[in-house]
């Protein structure tokens, strides 16, 4: 199994033990890491079984101005953004401690706010008779979680967790 990190994060896998398919046919990734995830599939003749989608980064929803204004604040005092994205990922928790924290550059945010899900790629996907399936949380902060399933369901298996933020992780 090949998982991808999730923006400024290493050793998130862990926060999915419980979700992975731990299989040698399985892609996935959390929020940016899942924009990797899916292009490496997307890309690759490689065989691939499953791929899982850990709240994928879905910002095509929002407007330019929006994007911009993300932009401004990681290249104006980058440690008070990513702190402030970070603790908005895990919401409603902590940050898990076994997480490690790297430092995000604006190039990579830039990337992850940008990019562009298209059906035509998904269909793509589907087509190389790849699952796909979809974790999203429904207390996310990050992401429009309801523009996110309409636009994910029609290719994915998609699965919403109750009372769980960006992190898929819940409040015991």
């Amino acid at each position: 199994m090949k998982f991808y990190s999730g923006f400024s994060l290493s050793n998130d896998q862990q926060l999915f033990t419980s979700l992975l398919k731990e299989t040698e046919y399985t892609v996935a990734g959390f929020s940016y890491g899942a924009i990797k995830a899916f292009e490496e599939v997307l890309h690759s003749s490689k065989r691939v079984d499953t791929l899982q989608l850990f709240s994928p980064a879905f910002f095509q929803d929002k407007d330019e101005k929006f994007k911009r204004m993300q932009m401004m604040y990681i290249n104006k005092d980058k440690q008070a953004y990513l702190g402030n994205f970070l603790s908005s990922c895990f919401k409603p928790c902590k940050i898990d401690e076994n997480v490690v924290l790297q430092e995000g550059e604006a190039k990579d945010l830039d990337t992850l706010l940008y990019y562009e899900w298209t059906r035509e790629n998904l269909k793509k996907v589907c087509d190389k008779g790849i699952e796909i399936e979809v974790y999203l949380g429904s207390e996310d902060q990050i992401i429009d979680v309801e523009k996110a399933k309409e636009f994910f369901l029609p290719y994915a298996t998609t699965f919403l967790l109750n009372n769980a933020g960006h992190s898929l992780q819940t409040k015991n």
